[in-house]
């Protein structure tokens, strides 16, 4: 079931008791793996990695984050709790981080690198990770990446795409 279905057939209340459980999670997981919480907008969850401190490895920092939640969302329809499909877009490059405006202050990123991570969430299928190939590039033989072909991205135009399977085990 999707997000929006879910929030049609439950109460406001138990929509936030399901979201407050998954964002908790989430929250946990960028602590975890050095990512940097952004915001939550609706069911959505904006992390980035390199940003407020870069870090050389910021892409598999994202890769293995991603590869986290898409495991907590399925340990939480298992468990019962929820029953979602999530869909995680990453793509790396320039962006600027900060506070702006005057009242109820909050830490922000922008830029088309941003822009460009949401339309890959966007384009991308319940329960993958839908990777650039800014991404795809940067992370090691360690991350199983299968090419997704020629994908048309709203406002990028035809890419060629990945999806994230999975970290190899070191064997």
């Amino acid at each position: 079931m999707g997000f929006t279905q879910y929030a049609a057939r439950h109460s406001p209340e138990q929509v936030v008791k399901v979201l407050n459980e998954v964002f908790f999670r989430f929250d946990n997981l960028a602590q975890e793996h050095g990512v940097e919480k952004i915001k939550t907008i609706g069911d959505a969850y904006m992390g980035v990695s390199g940003v407020p401190l870069s870090f050389p490895d910021h892409a598999v920092r994202a890769a293995r984050m991603a590869l986290s939640m898409v495991d907590a969302i399925r340990d939480m329809n298992s468990e019962g709790i929820c029953d979602f499909r999530i869909r995680i877009g990453l793509h790396a490059g320039p962006a600027v981080a900060g506070v702006i405006g005057k009242h109820k202050f909050s830490y922000d990123v922008w830029g088309d690198t941003v822009n460009i991570a949401k339309r890959y969430e966007s384009a991308s299928e319940p329960g993958r990770i839908h990777l650039s190939s800014a991404v795809a590039g940067a992370l090691p033989a360690a991350f199983e990446i299968e090419s997704r072909g020629q994908t048309t991205i709203k406002d990028v135009g035809t890419v060629e795409s990945f999806f994230l399977n999975r970290l190899r085990s070191a064997s």
